[in-house]
């Protein structure tokens, strides 16, 4: 189980998407099934003073801010679960230009100024970008906490698998979000 002595930081991968792409339709609908809990977890970790730091691909515009991306992002697809889930005035945004979080960010350094140790990965998809952010928080030895219903895959079955390797390989905590506030109030 976590330990409440752990700094954390939340990571939000890739909420801002437009699930335009092949198989887009189903992680829309993971995302949607999945955004109660994230919103769950948000909300804790702001009462707990826990920073909140959502990291985008994109889209290839290099001079995107957040409003240029949810312009771009939004869809009828996505429009529900970006309404649930855009970032607050006092969250930390970044984007990423490949799948890891780290790779070309400034992530590494805001975490380190934060003073965090620990890192919660959530979003999507599970088996790409936030498995190869999880990947690169070991590499970087934070501790790793992965939800297992704070992150959404094109199917169960790689969702599945991703969290598997997370937790074998990663030695990431997979527990579900509400056993984490439970144990961390």
């Amino acid at each position: 189980m976590a330990n409440p002595e752990k700094k954390y930081a939340l990571l939000m991968i890739d909420l801002l998407n437009d699930f335009n792409f092949p198989r887009g339709n189903l992680l829309a609908e993971y995302t949607l099934e999945m955004c109660p809990s994230l919103l769950k977890l948000k909300n804790f970790c702001k009462q707990q003073q826990i920073p909140v730091i959502y990291i985008n691909d994109h889209y290839g515009l290099w001079k995107a801010d957040l409003d240029t991306l949810m312009d771009h992002a939004v869809n009828d697809r996505s429009a529900p679960i970006i309404q649930q889930i855009k970032p607050d005035s006092d969250d930390y945004f970044l984007i990423k230009p490949k799948h890891s979080g780290f790779y070309g960010t400034a992530l590494n350094t805001l975490l380190h100024q934060l003073g965090v140790d620990s890192v919660i990965v959530t979003g999507v998809a599970g088996n790409i970008c936030v498995f190869f952010t999880a990947n690169d928080a070991y590499m970087r030895e934070y501790n790793i906490y992965v939800p297992e219903n704070g992150i959404a895959s094109e199917t169960k079955k790689d969702n599945h698998y991703a969290l598997e390797m997370m937790r074998t390989v990663l030695s990431a905590d997979t527990t579900k979000i509400e056993q984490f506030i439970q144990s961390h109030h």
